[in-house]
């Protein structure tokens, strides 16, 4: 039982990893080695937020012991002082000594090599449009040389600059010193940029959102612009199967680039193949053999286009969702009848139907969820107040000036070791979320998405395991700053947790460790401060990346267009309803030539049916069969056997209607409403070789 918390920490750490990544990639798709990498990258950083407030309680218990065996000391050697002695209280659990050590030395070299070498080297492997594996590598460690020529070239001016010092040996303890606190260092200075943006964005985003007009005038700026990302990410993909087209024309099967040719169709959805067979290439298409060179360099932009227009198609369809959401809560806010009725309804199982039913629904989305968002929103905002104080006053030991380390000596004093490890993984979660959340919002890494429902690209899952093992370890250095645990910030000689010693300290060069690592984190304040005036939007509006600016035109005409663009996608959603109904009316009546009792069972369940309106559905679906070709008309008469005939392929009399439409009603509505032509990633690294 003494290790009972520990290992349960550990185990509710990797099944945390592990449900996030099955939630956010496609493991049965993407390769066993990614899903390995990603996956111990995600549970080592988790593991260190975990299992690092257990460090700090158990430093404190063994800070007290050594006060006692110090005043033992004391007395022995003068017997006439007298030095009262504490009663050491021992956390529960008292994880032994050698564990700790141990735990953080695999836990932390394993990341660092993640993030510096074998993820890198996999994320350029992933991009590189060579068709063998021996090219694939030589094009990664380039790209990696190259990424990485700076940092190479500052450490080895440090190196100089340590070499020439006089008197000092470099061993090799010291070495594995410098390279942890370079890290450290790079780190450090991405944390503060990041925490200078969330620590004001996330509360004031949680406050905003418990606005419901506010929200959705951002939503409809945000699909507005993320149109013309599509549009542009269209016909980047446009370009390039024109460019393939007109490579097939010079390369046929007997051409010994066709293998190479036949690689990169093989990372092309059907639906786009397709519609590039029926294209013609204009007269002017040059149509030479194209070089080696020049296949790898097209494979290489048809990866990244693909999964660019992958990621912008997902984004494209969850932020849809979202507004017909929001639009659904306005109109239900200004309802009577306090019974959430939705646009579009989805099925719902039965205990989920019974405990969230349409009243208390209403009740939640229309009334409680509004206020529970501002009671969060300001609890973030006293927390980041707090987080901005300690960051600009941790170092001044007398008076003790961080509340943090204020709030850890008060536990210390009662020995409240539970007080220490809850507030210690309360600190160390919300700084996490800010940086975490931050990361993939910046417009610079417009690539890297994290996608809910299996819709994240390998891409950008071992991006985000970088990032992870990267900004994690010099988080938690900050946080034992904060908490006066680190005797390089207090400037005074105290037992230190395992992690640091650890981790280590740059004492060899002094203005790193003096300097940087102790006053650079009170440039949140000034970040802070250009955050909460909104100076980096206003700015990025000037230079033509438009922002959402309450004050600005562009952004009002933007948000007509997005207005705009929602009634396309909800009148196309409409089509789909529209459909989904006359299929179901169709296996009524064709369930009934078979069977009477049947088709009266299938006529009860008709009336469950939401009812057409005809300047809705019957105006629309006669749009959609007279006017253009539906789309989902096709999908669904590929599910069904059914054609657009009205002929029946199946020869299954026994089909459920009900079955059909539960089972077909979400698969063609997200057919329709997110067009994800591309789908998830293809599976393997080495698919192609």
């Amino acid at each position: 039982m003494v290790l009972g918390i520990f290992l349960t920490e550990i185990v509710v750490a990797f099944c945390l990893a592990a449900t996030l990544l099955y939630k956010y990639g496609n493991i049965f798709r993407q390769h066993i080695i990614v899903t390995i990498s990603v996956l111990i990258a995600w549970y080592f950083s988790l593991l260190i937020i975990f299992i690092l407030p257990l460090d700090v309680s158990s430093t404190v218990y063994r800070q007290c012991d050594e006060k006692n065996i110090y005043n033992s000391t004391k007395i022995n050697s003068d017997s006439t002082t007298t030095v009262p002695f504490h009663t050491c209280k021992e956390p529960w659990p008292n994880v032994p000594e050698h564990i700790f050590p141990n735990l953080w030395r695999i836990v932390y070299w394993t990341s660092q090599c993640l993030t510096w070498l074998i993820l890198p080297l996999m994320q350029s492997y992933i991009k590189a449009g060579d068709f063998t594996v021996q090219g694939k590598l030589k094009s990664a460690l380039i790209d990696n040389a190259i990424y990485y020529g700076s940092y190479l070239f500052i450490c080895g001016i440090l190196l100089i600059y340590i070499a020439l010092k006089p008197g000092f040996d470099l061993d090799g303890q010291k070495l594995k010193a410098i390279a942890s606190s370079a890290s450290n260092t790079w780190g450090l200075f991405l944390l503060v940029l990041l925490l200078g943006y969330a620590l004001v964005e996330v509360p004031r985003g949680l406050w905003n959102a418990s606005k419901p007009g506010y929200t959705l005038n951002y939503s409809y700026f945000k699909v507005a612009k993320l149109s013309l990302d599509k549009c542009e990410a269209e016909e980047t993909v446009d370009d390039i199967l024109e460019s393939l087209q007109a490579a097939t024309v010079s390369i046929g099967p007997g051409h010994p680039f066709h293998c190479n040719l036949e690689t990169i169709f093989q990372k092309i959805p059907a639906e786009l193949k397709d519609r590039m067979n029926r294209r013609q290439l204009p007269d002017d298409t040059p149509t030479d053999t194209p070089s080696e060179k020049a296949l790898i360099r097209l494979h290489r932009q048809t990866i990244k286009a693909l999964q660019t227009l992958q990621r912008i198609e997902t984004q494209w369809g969850i932020l849809v969702d979202k507004i017909i959401d929001l639009e659904d809560i306005a109109k239900n806010q200004v309802s009577d009848d306090k019974r959430f009725k939705t646009t579009f309804p989805t099925h719902r199982s039965f205990p989920l139907r019974v405990v969230y039913s349409p009243v208390i629904e209403w009740y939640w989305k229309c009334v409680i969820r509004s206020y529970v968002q501002k009671i969060i929103a300001v609890c973030t905002g006293c927390l980041s107040i707090a987080v901005v104080w300690s960051e600009v006053t941790f170092f001044n030991k007398t008076p003790v000036l961080s509340l943090f380390a204020q709030f850890l000596n008060l536990a210390k004093e009662n020995y409240d070791y539970f007080t220490i490890e809850v507030l210690s993984m309360m600190i160390i979660a919300y700084l996490c979320y800010c940086a975490y959340s931050t990361v993939l919002k910046i417009r610079v890494l417009n690539l890297y998405y994290l996608a809910p429902h299996h819709q994240t690209n390998e891409y950008s899952l071992i991006f985000s395991g970088m990032m992870l093992c990267r900004l994690t370890p010099p988080m938690c250095l900050n946080f034992l700053g904060l908490i006066h645990m680190d005797s390089h910030i207090i400037k005074t000689h105290i037992l230190e947790t395992h992690y640091t010693q650890v981790m280590g300290h740059m004492d060899v060069i002094s203005i790193i460790s003096d300097g940087f690592n102790v006053y650079f984190p009170m440039a949140i304040l000034a970040f802070c401060l250009a955050t909460y005036f909104s100076l980096g939007s206003r700015l990025l509006s000037m230079l033509g990346f438009q922002q959402f600016l309450d004050d600005d035109e562009f952004t009002t005409d933007l948000v007509e267009e997005g207005q705009e663009l929602i009634k396309r996608e909800r009148r196309k959603r409409q089509r789909t309803e529209d459909l989904m109904y006359r299929r179901r009316e169709f296996q009524e009546r064709f369930s009934s030539a078979t069977s009477s009792s049947r088709y009266r069972t299938s006529r009860q369940s008709t009336d469950t049916v939401r009812p057409l309106k005809r300047d809705e559905s019957v105006e629309s679906a006669r749009a959609g069969l007279l006017r253009d070709f539906d789309p989902a008309e096709y999908y669904i008469g590929m599910a069904t056997g059914v054609d657009s005939y009205g002929a029946n392929n199946s020869y299954d009399t026994g089909y459920q209607a009900d079955d059909f439409y539960e089972g077909h009603m979400d698969n063609a509505r997200a057919f329709i409403t997110n067009t994800n032509r591309i789908g998830p990633p293809q599976r393997g690294l080495f698919d192609d070789i």
